[in-house]
């Protein structure tokens, strides 16, 4: 079986991280996203994939020369221009040659779900399509899917309300599709598969769904990013993991806990990295503290520095000495500096890539 996997999007809800590297190729615990997305096939025996890419495909090519990735041989389907959902999965699947039976992730979802009895729902139920459910507690920002009792999808509601919403149960970025959805997908244009063919799919009575309760998250924000990783360092799937990367230099003082510490990274005396993520080559000073926090690839916190509050570094960003982030963050190669340049990131507007990007953030000398 071979699956179609998605990761063209801009990742814009992770920027400044994602305007240097597409958000499937961010680390998670040392190792880029989509080798996790793609192991998780292959455990259940998906060893043929095309990734559907539009944003900085390079990025996959370089790192993947072979056309093998986490033990799954990969194609490249680059869209020519943004084909939405499901245009883009049409072109993938084309691209391939996909003719029978395949399914399609979402390349930045990472989950635990049961392929094997995802298919097996599929094959019981004999519809053109199977989404795969998980419950939420605010199903406002997601497609939600209300079934009856045997599983046929009633509607395909797209980010509702929250207080609108007809069910907790939502679009889990999953399906197991029959070639002949690929005929229902307009050529040449964007379509979305959540407002355009799961809607006309369920007119007809040829989409399900199958609930589940596995392991699910969607790492397409700051917070569950670093949520992602601290799940795997706690244990919530399978062992716990060791998030201090071998090379990293940690000083005997510092202290780190609950933290992935990059390749290379360096944590100098007196520091304090608290369930944070500090990427490959980045540099913590003496003293300075890092707290729910994400630091990007060779960016430097200044000593006595604070950092905290999910707050993201871009690549090569620098917050001086004695300075403070909450929240927000500093775009790649932005220089923060005490005395020189102190900036309250409130009243900076959003600017072009390789910039600051406002979110809800402030800095202060201390």
């Amino acid at each position: 079986m071979k699956a179609v996997v998605l990761v063209g999007g801009f990742g814009t809800r992770l920027r400044p991280l994602t305007l240097t590297t597409p958000k499937q190729m961010l680390p998670i615990l040392h190792r880029p996203m989509i080798e996790h997305v793609l192991e998780h096939l292959a455990s259940h025996g998906i060893d043929e994939s095309v990734l559907s890419m539009g944003y900085r495909p390079d990025a996959f090519v370089d790192a993947y020369p072979d056309h093998v990735c986490a033990g799954v041989r990969v194609h490249y389907a680059i869209e020519p221009e943004p084909l939405d959902t499901a245009g883009a999965i049409r072109f993938a699947a084309r691209h391939a040659g996909i003719a029978e039976q395949f399914l399609v992730v979402n390349g930045d979802v990472l989950t635990d779900l049961d392929l094997g009895a995802l298919r097996a729902f599929h094959a019981e139920h004999g519809g053109e399509g199977t989404v795969a459910l998980h419950q939420v507690e605010d199903p406002s920002a997601f497609g939600v899917v209300p079934t009856d009792v045997d599983g046929r999808v009633t509607a395909f509601v797209e980010k509702p309300a929250r207080d609108e919403a007809p069910t907790d149960l939502i679009n889990a970025g999953t399906y197991v599709l029959e070639a002949p959805v690929l005929d229902r997908i307009a050529d040449g244009r964007k379509v979305s598969i959540e407002r355009e063919v799961f809607p006309a799919m369920v007119a007809e009575g040829a989409l399900f769904a199958m609930a589940g309760d596995t392991y699910w998250i969607d790492t397409g924000t700051p917070t569950k990013y670093l949520q992602a990783q601290m799940d795997l360092l706690r244990g919530l799937r399978g062992e716990p993991a060791v998030g201090i990367h071998p090379s990293a230099e940690i000083a005997v003082d510092a202290e780190v806990a609950r933290s992935v510490i990059g390749e290379g990274a360096v944590i100098q005396t007196g520091a304090t990295v608290r369930g944070s993520v500090v990427m490959a080559g980045a540099r913590v000073g003496s003293g300075a503290v890092v707290e729910r926090a994400i630091v990007g690839r060779r960016a430097v916190v200044g000593a006595g520095a604070r950092v905290d509050d999910v707050a993201v570094l871009g690549d090569d960003a620098t917050v001086g000495p004695g300075l403070r982030v909450s929240g927000g963050s500093v775009g790649v190669g932005e220089r923060l500096e005490s005395g020189a340049r102190e900036v309250d990131l409130r009243e900076v507007a959003t600017r072009e890539a390789g910039s600051l990007e406002v979110g809800r953030p402030g800095t202060e000398g201390r």
